[in-house]
């Protein structure tokens, strides 16, 4: 928890202690808003509940959201008169719940405020880590698959990697054909040099391949199957295989961009006797596919542009295409000999 989370909560808990204190401190003239007052605080205590008890996440924005303003129509009221003799069983009683519902707070609204200043990714990963306590323990208390690998979820979404192995282990032992569990615990292992500075042996990298390979073999429609598998493939320089498994992500998940990268880098190496081919992989391949048929964008072997039209949309880009204007003269030439060379092929 930040400071700042610190300082808000020692603010909330002070205000609390303040007005429920209130009752103890002297006589007053009865409170004229006493009846807003009650039914506010009413409602307060009963999203607070709600929240507590909440099972179906669905309904948390909409209860947050209206526990928000009954505090707010709270705090627009002047303050409470002071209470009458013989209250202060009452005040005391509200001081406890004032304690109560601060801790309630502390583990409900303030982290999620704090989420609101993160991305998407950020959130998720924090989500994920306070989950994993619940998460652990469900699973060492019940001991089924299932919840191994919700912990096991969660653990490699959040970076803790230690815990990953763990759960994703236990949840092998139970059912050893579980293509996350498998390709999951194969990539941690076989990049834990990278995470704790030292490196495995070739024996091991191995069987962590193996593991890969097995969970892309069971579950060869999933996009993160073949994304891990083709990063697992390039680590031992299998070059056009990790490049076909890559190509077959993208296929998959369209969307996906965890392997841009790494597949400009493969093109470059497979293309590096041609220089139009090598500017091709590098710049274009990505959206128009490893050999001109398409992809996100259209097939460049059925285009029909001449070679000055083809000049002019590289280097001045035209609609979603971007524009590559610094592209030196010899290597626009390769490229244009290239994609000439794919429309002589489909005539």
């Amino acid at each position: 928890m930040t400071l700042l989370s610190v300082l808000l909560l020692t603010l909330v808990a002070l205000a609390c202690v303040w007005l429920v204190t209130e009752p103890l401190r002297a006589r007053t003239p009865d409170d004229p808003d006493a009846a807003q007052r009650a039914q506010l605080s009413a409602e307060r205590d009963r999203l607070y509940a709600d929240l507590a008890a909440l099972t179906d996440e669905a309904r948390r924005p909409d209860l947050e959201r209206r526990a928000a303003l009954t505090l707010r129509g709270l705090d627009a009221l002047p303050p409470a008169p002071q209470a009458r003799r013989g209250t202060r069983t009452l005040a005391l009683g509200l001081l406890g719940g004032a304690a109560l519902l601060t801790a309630v707070g502390a583990v409900t609204f303030v982290p999620r405020w704090q989420l609101a200043s993160l991305n998407a990714s950020e959130a998720a990963n924090v989500q994920a880590v306070l989950r994993l306590p619940a998460l652990k323990a469900q699973a060492q208390r019940s001991g089924t698959k299932e919840a191994y690998l919700a912990w096991g979820k969660a653990a490699f979404d959040s970076n803790t990697f230690d815990q990953a192995v763990t759960a994703y282990g236990n949840a092998l032992k139970l059912d050893p054909r579980q293509p996350e569990a498998l390709r999951r615990l194969g990539i941690l292992l076989l990049t834990r040099g990278e995470q704790t500075g030292q490196a495995i042996s070739a024996e091991e990298a191995q069987q962590a391949a193996l593991l890969i390979r097995t969970g892309a073999q069971l579950a060869p429609n999933d996009p993160e199957s073949q994304l891990l598998l083709g990063f697992a493939l390039a680590r031992f320089g299998e070059d056009r295989d990790a490049l076909s498994a890559l190509e077959r992500y993208r296929t998959l998940d369209p969307k996906g961009r965890d392997a841009d990268d790494l597949i400009t880098a493969l093109r470059a190496r497979l293309n590096t006797s041609d220089p139009g081919l090598r500017v091709y992989a590098a710049s274009c391949a990505s959206c128009h596919g490893p050999s001109g048929g398409g992809g996100i964008g259209p097939s460049l072997r059925e285009s029909t542009l001449t070679r000055a039209a083809l000049s002019a949309v590289i280097t001045q880009g035209k609609g979603a295409m971007p524009a590559y204007p610094n592209l030196k003269p010899e290597e626009l030439a390769a490229l244009l000999n290239v994609l000439e060379g794919w429309q002589r092929e489909t005539q």
